[in-house]
């Protein structure tokens, strides 16, 4: 499957963004849909998660509270809202599919065999 990201930008501290990740192809209920970025100096982190069911969502403590991510089931994408956006919420912000390993960690890498291909997203101070 291909992803495409795209939403990302430039906002202000406290500010919002939302992001989008759309698939080339139909997602099943077993599939998980994630986000992850890489920020300068740093390997890239887990942000966020979405069994395609719906019934299970995952986030990093840094964003708990702040991001939220959803799915559009007739549009075949994912979307991760964030609000109250901090400097060191810069990254690129990656989406990532797992479609053949469901037992694997959601939060790791490793787990997700398609990768979208970035989109970059800056909070100024």
């Amino acid at each position: 499957v291909q992803l495409q990201a795209s939403g990302g930008g430039l906002a202000q501290t406290g500010g919002s963004l939302r992001l989008s990740c759309a698939a080339s192809e139909r997602f099943f209920t077993s599939h998980i849909i994630a986000w992850f970025r890489l920020a300068p100096g740093k390997g890239r982190e887990f942000v966020s998660a979405i069994l395609w069911s719906g019934e299970i969502t995952r986030y990093a403590d840094s964003v708990k509270e702040r991001f939220t991510i959803s799915r559009d089931v007739a549009d075949n994408t994912v979307y991760l809202e964030m609000n109250s956006l901090k400097p060191e919420d810069t990254a690129i912000y990656y989406c990532a599919a797992n479609t053949r390993l469901p037992e694997m960690p959601i939060t790791a890498r490793s787990a997700y065999d398609s990768w979208g291909q970035g989109t970059q997203v800056t909070v100024s101070s």
